[in-house]
């Protein structure tokens, strides 16, 4: 078992506050609870919450998810808390303006399957699954006024969103104050040691959390916030499923393969770091290799790629997918080999057809596509929404972006 201090090496590395002192405030708490906890004889209780806003997580958010596997392998006790509560009003902290709100029903349908994304990276058997209703939605009014007593105004304004929209005149809602508060009191309801959570998390952990847990009688929670984010598949902006850059923990093995080979060259190595947890020496040997050209960026690229296939998927998937990704862009005039077929039984419009097979999501979504000659149809760009596959094309390849294919064969 590591050393008190090796843990706190561990368990607060990547961890960032934008200030020196209160990093060195939560590593000196960290390691006192580590202490108390060992003499004691119990884990530290340690969680992360996730809102399930939409359907799939992404792998930026399992950067936070590491950490809480991290904990797991020290023998602490780690709960995946998913924000059943949270998620009806959404957390407002990186946005630039109120989310839509979102009815019981979405919610849990989002949540459905939450748990089992989470046990791509986290112990199934050594992980506590709860939701936040559980406490939240038992509440009353005198409760929330309660709790909201311990708070100003000007503590939430201050937050560099909000003082955004309030210097730009937009609209500031008042239910949008209460997610702090919320989850403030998530770490209350579990008595949590220690919350994790990324850096658009700070004031919601730091001060929302902290305050309520020592308003309340109990002593307030160690935050480890992690400093970096992981950029989207622009290589610039944190990933974020709103802004399209993303990349689902449940997308298919040859998307999910396709959408690494598409990040830029230059966010490999924070890839490397927050995906494969690299150390500093081996991110160093990385750079150094791509700035001689010892290395070649593609090849680095398919390997990073077929790792992280290999971590959500399996191995097997993931060279699958390097080889169906060789034979698009390689080989065969870029069609791939194992392309699934449909029958077409009479004349369908490409858009009709694009949305049957969900190779879009809306009529809409396949117009843009296709003014971005998006669209091909055996390998032409097709830029008519009116545009119909007719029975005499047929065999035909239909094309979406660079890694949806579908060839069109007449009934037999």
């Amino acid at each position: 078992m590591p050393t008190i201090d090796e843990q706190v090496d561990v368990l607060m590395s990547g961890a960032e506050y934008g200030d020196p002192q209160t990093k060195e405030t939560m590593r000196r708490e960290l390691r006192e609870r580590l202490i108390e906890a060992e003499k004691a004889g119990r884990p530290l209780r340690v969680y992360c919450g996730y809102d399930p806003r939409t359907a799939d997580l992404h792998l930026g958010h399992t950067i936070t998810m590491r950490k809480l596997r991290q904990f797991q392998e020290l023998g602490h006790d780690v709960t995946f808390l998913i924000g059943s509560f949270t998620s009806l009003i959404g957390d407002p902290s990186d946005k630039d303006k109120a989310r839509d709100q979102l009815t019981r029903e979405q919610v849990q349908e989002n949540a459905r399957t939450y748990s089992e994304q989470a046990f791509k990276i986290l112990d199934r058997d050594l992980t506590r699954v709860r939701f936040n209703d559980e406490w939240l939605a038992t509440l009353d009014f005198a409760d929330i006024i309660r709790l909201a007593s311990n708070f100003t105004v000007q503590q939430f304004l201050v937050r560099e969103n909000f003082k955004k929209r309030l210097d730009a005149g937009e609209a500031i809602y008042l239910h949008e104050l209460f997610y702090g508060l919320m989850q403030g009191y998530d770490a209350v309801a579990q008595e949590t040691d220690v919350q994790v959570g990324g850096q658009d998390q700070l004031f919601n952990i730091l001060v929302a959390g902290r305050k309520l847990q020592e308003a309340l009688g109990q002593r307030p929670q160690v935050a480890i916030i992690m400093g970096e984010s992981l950029p989207g598949t622009d290589g610039e902006i944190k990933m974020s499923k709103s802004l399209g850059n993303h990349i689902p923990i449940l997308a298919e093995p040859w998307d999910m393969f396709g959408k690494v080979m598409s990040v830029p060259d230059k966010a490999m190595a924070i890839y490397h770091k927050l995906i494969l947890g690299w150390s500093p020496a081996q991110l160093k040997e990385l750079e150094d290799g791509l700035a001689s050209g010892k290395l070649h960026p593609n090849e680095v690229k398919m390997n990073l790629a077929r790792e992280i296939v290999g971590i959500f998927h399996s191995p097997d998937d993931a060279q699958a997918a390097q080889k169906r990704w060789d034979e698009v862009f390689r080989s065969h005039g870029g069609l791939p080999e194992d392309m699934p077929e449909e029958v077409i039984a009479v004349a369908e419009k490409v858009v009709d057809i694009l949305r049957r097979l969900e190779m879009v999501k809306s009529g809409s979504e396949a117009k843009r596509l296709m003014e971005q000659n998006g669209v091909r149809l055996n390998e032409k760009p097709v830029t008519d929404p009116m545009t119909t596959v007719t029975l005499d094309m047929l065999p035909a390849v239909l094309q979406v972006g660079k890694r949806k294919f579908v060839k069109l064969v007449a009934q037999a």
